[in-house]
């Protein structure tokens, strides 16, 4: 296998397997025989044209089954991906609580809502006592201060506990209805696992936007990335799941908004006001995408 093979088959792997295993050997012989006797690297043009057709593939292979089963599950994914990622700067005074967010994720990255129910129920309910300042279920240390060279202030000690019960509940909720259909939802990408340090050390209450420290701005950026991309799915597919997921991240960030409108600034009003554009626009594209179809 020459270089400049080994650099296509890396490329190509930005297509879903079994796209790959049905069209992979054909697209590498196009692209073999139009290369330059002695070339080494594929060119510039062709590799991004590559990876955005292979990012398309997926997003149009993922809008299978019912759309509002996957959003729901894609909501799960986000807001358990979330509850880890805030637990992390405090993992050796809730070493536990940080453990059972963990297997929830994982458990509901593997479609395995009814495994991961309990685990997110005990999480919620712990989490729901530590923002009322209550040691339930085992005598946790109140407040909780973050770890070592962590930065910030003590867990959920910004805001109330409105968003995070508004979160958790959500989780439980969404966990309870998937489990009860006969069918199991898909497996995610492990990729969402390397959200979680990105989104590590952020305010959960979302009030950290003002200092604009880097773990805020990083949050922020992901997302409106994530959005952006939900949006563009939306118009890709003409599927609403995406906007459903994307509807469901918008409401603990509401709550936030209504339990500490006193202590805003025009920061904050302005993340909150990004998101909401960003999610009308991913459950406006695709409804405006299936009547262009239509029509």
């Amino acid at each position: 296998m020459t270089s400049l093979e080994r650099r296509y088959r890396w490329l190509l792997r930005a297509y879903p397997s079994g796209y790959r295993a049905d069209y992979g050997d054909e697209l590498l012989d196009v692209l073999m025989d139009n290369a330059k006797p002695g070339q080494a690297l594929p060119p510039l043009r062709e590799a991004v044209a590559l990876v955005v057709g292979g990012l398309r593939t997926r997003i149009i292979t993922a809008a299978q089954g019912p759309a509002w089963v996957d959003g729901l599950h894609l909501a799960v994914v986000a807001l358990t991906l979330v509850n880890l990622a805030v637990l992390i700067p405090y993992a050796t005074s809730v070493p536990l609580w940080l453990g059972l967010s963990a297997v929830s994720l994982l458990l509901v990255l593997r479609g395995l809502p009814r495994l991961a129910l309990p685990f997110a129920g005990l999480v919620a309910f712990k989490i729901t006592a530590i923002t009322m300042g209550q040691p339930w279920l085992d005598a946790t240390l109140l407040p909780v201060f973050p770890d070592g060279l962590w930065q910030g202030p003590a867990l959920y000690g910004n805001g109330g506990p409105v968003a995070p019960l508004t979160a958790n509940l959500l989780i439980v909720l969404g966990l309870v209805t998937l489990a009860t259909r006969g069918e199991r939802p898909k497996s995610r990408s492990w990729w969402w696992l390397a959200a979680v340090p990105l989104v590590a050390g952020a305010d959960p209450a979302g009030l950290d936007i003002v200092a604009g420290s880097p773990m805020a701005m990083t949050r922020v950026f992901l997302e409106v990335a994530l959005l952006s991309v939900a949006a563009y799915a939306g118009h890709l597919t003409a599927d609403p799941r995406w906007a459903i997921a994307a509807g469901a991240y918008l409401l603990p960030a509401s709550a936030v908004l209504a339990e500490n409108h006193q202590f805003l600034q025009r920061q904050d009003l302005a993340h909150w006001g990004l998101l909401i554009v960003l999610t009308a626009l991913a459950a406006a594209v695709p409804f405006r995408a299936r009547r262009r179809i239509l029509l």
